[in-house]
């Protein structure tokens, strides 16, 4: 399923789409690698897409804990995010099949 463009994404940030009744949370990191989470943080409904990146972690706006972006665990107790996989194909964010 095609999200959208890997160029609306500026290097270091996030954007959330819309997928069924699920948000997904797409960051371009600065390494130029893409990771996919929930967009919605575990805790308090935070949106991840919005949070500070670097190349491993994401951190929540609201309450500045930190998800790991392959695995979705926190650094603290807080419900793991959900991993998405997804992938570049040219200009186009790819997200494969959750089946």
């Amino acid at each position: 399923m095609i999200l959208g463009r890997l160029s609306e994404i500026p290097l270091g940030e996030g954007r959330a789409y819309a997928v069924g009744d699920d948000r997904i949370a797409v960051f371009r990191l600065r390494d130029g690698s893409v990771r996919a989470l929930s967009a919605i943080c575990s805790h308090r409904g935070g949106p991840i897409a919005d949070g500070q990146i670097d190349t491993k972690v994401v951190i929540c706006p609201l309450h500045l804990t930190a998800f790991d972006l392959t695995t979705g665990c926190s650094n603290g107790d807080q419900p793991p995010l959900t991993v998405y996989p997804v992938r570049v194909d040219g200009d186009q964010l790819i997200l494969e099949d959750l089946t």
